[in-house]
């Protein structure tokens, strides 16, 4: 009997101990669901994280890659941009080079042109139109020989048509046309006044102006011709026209000095008998 109740407690015992046993295993195994809850939700999150982590490395790394792309783009813009312009510019300066290139050619065809039929002109010695074509063709991209053989041309033709308009002159002041030898004496002067019948024509256009009766005009013109250095073949003609005029407009005191400036600046001049003569005559107007 002992023994069945040793038996009994022994398998009490024993359930007990397999019961607690059950318990612990239990709450080890609820402990471990739980650490595997935990786990499971800490590896979620994780998870998640290195998820976003990436996206934003990824956001990131996209966003710099495009900015470097386009800064690099945008360099390669600029440079193609300065490229351009600089192509442009090249373009311009070539066709503004192009066009002068042109218009140089243009004008010297046109100066071609031009310098043939001036040419002509002086080929058959139309002086007028000579002197009056110089003025155009001068200013033309013409040679330096051209220049030279054109310009000897203009003067020469100045020249012949001082000598012609001044004998014009003397046949008109023959003629007692002193209008008209007025005229001509003043364009002979105008067309060259450094030929050599300049100063016959000038002396001429006194007496001209002296017997239409421009007194002052000749005075002025006279008292030049009688002190210019260049003209000393007929200052003593000069001085006698000024006296003859001085004596027109009755200034007795001024031509009396003129008379007496001939006499002593040209004592054997043809007109040194005419000087005294009129010396005398002014003397017993006292």
């Amino acid at each position: 009997m002992r023994e069945l109740e040793d038996e009994l407690q022994e398998i009490k015992r024993e359930i007990v101990e397999s019961r607690g046993l059950t318990i612990k295993a239990t709450n080890a195994v609820n402990a471990l669901g739980a650490d595997i809850k935990s786990i499971s939700k800490r590896q979620l999150d994780y998870e998640k994280r290195i998820t976003w982590n990436s996206a934003t490395a990824y956001v990131v790394f996209v966003v710099v890659v495009f900015t470097a792309l386009k800064f690099a783009v945008d360099a390669r813009v600029d440079a193609i941009g300065a490229k351009n312009s600089q192509w442009e510019k090249e373009a311009a300066r070539l066709g503004q080079l192009e066009k002068q290139v042109v218009e140089r050619e243009e004008d010297h065809r046109r100066a071609n042109e031009t310098s043939w039929k001036f040419y002509d002109l002086i080929r058959n010695n139309r002086r007028t139109e000579i002197i009056r074509s110089y003025e155009t063709i001068k200013n033309l991209p013409i040679t330096k020989a051209e220049a030279a053989l054109f310009a000897e041309a203009v003067d020469r033709a100045k020249g012949e048509l001082a000598i012609t308009l001044y004998l014009q002159g003397v046949e008109q002041t023959k003629l007692q046309r002193f209008s008209e030898a007025a005229t001509s004496f003043e364009q002979s002067t105008s067309y060259k006044d450094d030929s050599a019948v300049a100063p016959s024509a000038k002396l001429g256009l006194a007496q001209a102006w002296r017997k239409l009766r421009k007194f002052k005009e000749a005075i002025v013109l006279l008292d030049k011709l009688q002190s210019d250095p260049t003209d000393k073949a007929i200052q003593d003609d000069a001085l006698q026209l000024l006296a003859s005029t001085q004596m027109d407009l009755e200034a007795w005191n001024d031509a009396k000095n003129t008379w007496k400036q001939l006499l002593h600046r040209f004592p054997d001049s043809s007109h040194a008998q005419e000087a005294k003569l009129m010396i005398q005559r002014l003397d017993l107007k006292r």
